[in-house]
């Protein structure tokens, strides 16, 4: 605990910043060397310049132990960079920060396959429904998932992503417990409870817009990859995604449609070489042989939303055998017999659809129901096998066997 409050003096030291810190780190080893250092001790440190050491002058605890204390009240642990649980991943970007501050259990994440999902809050309906399912996909089988917990793409693949079953990974922009935005304080509670919500801010820090650019290069830092699902031409994403590629991440993308703005960014990243993916498979693909006995291939699912937990057999073991679609040769669809299989908003959105193909946003508009309540439902339908999703954004129910 003696040590643990110059880390956070280092940390929250005003013009002092991370790479500095790692500098300062490099030449004094601890940070308490660096706080009982005097003046003529910081001119021999290469690369600090007169500002930075009127800077490290001050030295007064008393933020350091407010936050200490803070951090006890809000059942906070402070990570420093020199800690073991410290992701070594995120230890050698070129900026790690000093401390993080979890919440919740954080894994141990060099061990794990762990995967961003990132994307922009004002994204299309499709979107919404890709990235709940690629979240979900990816943490059935096994890959922690991360995202900012941000409106619209973070929060739809956090929500798939907890219920895939994996350990789910928030990195904010404020302390650790304070929720933004505060419509998502059940998400946040379930993520912090299955997971861990982390940040380089003390308890109490509040949202401020700059705090989200600079904490984008945890989420690709402690990340093997990054996928974007929908980004405009200005979007934090988009900066998520350049942080990967200068971290050396791979770094996926969406292909989105080609007049939809919302798409503009994530659509370009394709020039520069990003993987396109279209459903999580893919990206499962990529790291598979790379995480043995970590990545599950399992096969594919009917209920999202009620998945057993796996038995000691299961735990640590590769599935032998490729998600595949299990749904026999259907003749033709029986309207009546799969509506009798459903019931509230499935079933009412089922019968809207019928036996012809409708876009999105005419369900939406037809069925009097918010986006948030129709896309839920169109997903379990999806899942459950009764509903598939065309490439042009348009739905249709799907053929069974009756």
């Amino acid at each position: 605990m003696s040590m643990l409050k110059y880390w956070i003096w280092l940390s929250s030291l005003s013009g002092i910043g991370p790479v500095t810190a790692k500098c300062l780190l490099g030449h004094f080893d601890n940070p308490e060397k660096i706080y009982s250092a005097d003046r003529s001790d910081y001119l021999g440190v290469k690369g600090l310049n007169p500002k930075d050491i009127r800077y490290l002058m001050r030295k007064d605890l008393e933020t350091a132990n407010r936050i200490l204390a803070s951090c006890d009240e809000t059942g906070c642990r402070v990570i420093t960079l020199q800690d073991a649980l410290y992701p070594d991943r995120l230890k050698h970007i070129y900026d790690p920060p000093i401390v993080l501050y979890v919440k919740g259990n954080l894994p141990i994440l060099d061990e794990e396959p762990v995967v961003g999902v990132v994307g922009t809050r004002n994204c299309t309906p499709y979107g919404l429904i890709t990235a709940e399912n690629t979240g979900f996909e990816l943490s059935r089988h096994g890959i922690t998932v991360v995202t900012g917990l941000a409106l619209g793409v973070d929060t739809a693949a956090t929500r798939g992503a907890l219920r895939g079953g994996t350990r789910v990974v928030g990195v904010i922009g404020s302390g650790p417990d304070v929720v933004y935005p505060p419509e998502n304080k059940n998400i946040f509670e379930d993520v912090a409870g299955s997971g861990a919500i982390i940040s380089e801010y003390p308890p109490g820090t509040p949202a401020v817009r700059g705090n989200f650019p600079t904490r984008n290069r945890i989420i690709s830092g402690i990340s093997i990859g990054v996928a974007v699902i929908e980004a405009p031409k200005q979007s934090g994403a988009l900066i998520t995604s350049s942080r990967a590629v200068e971290q050396g991440r791979d770094v996926f993308t969406l292909p989105g449609n080609v007049d939809a703005l919302s798409c503009e960014g994530s659509n370009a990243l394709l020039r520069v070489g990003a993987i396109a993916f279209m459903s999580a498979a893919d990206i499962i693909d990529e790291y598979i042989d790379y995480y043995p006995g970590k990545i599950l291939i399992k096969e594919q699912t009917t209920d999202m939303s009620a998945q057993p937990e796996p038995n000691e057999h299961e735990q640590g073991q590769e599935i032998d055998k490729k998600v595949i679609d299990n749904t026999p040769h259907v003749d033709y669809i029986d309207l009546g017999v799969i509506l009798n299989e459903l019931n509230g908003d499935e079933r009412t959105l089922a019968e809207m659809i019928g036996y012809g193909t409708l876009h999105i946003d005419e369900i939406i508009a037809g069925s009097a129901m918010p986006a948030e309540q129709v896309l839920p439902a169109l997903t379990m339908l999806e899942i459950g096998g009764y509903a598939q999703r065309e490439i042009n954004g348009k739905w249709k129910i799907t053929a069974r066997v009756c």
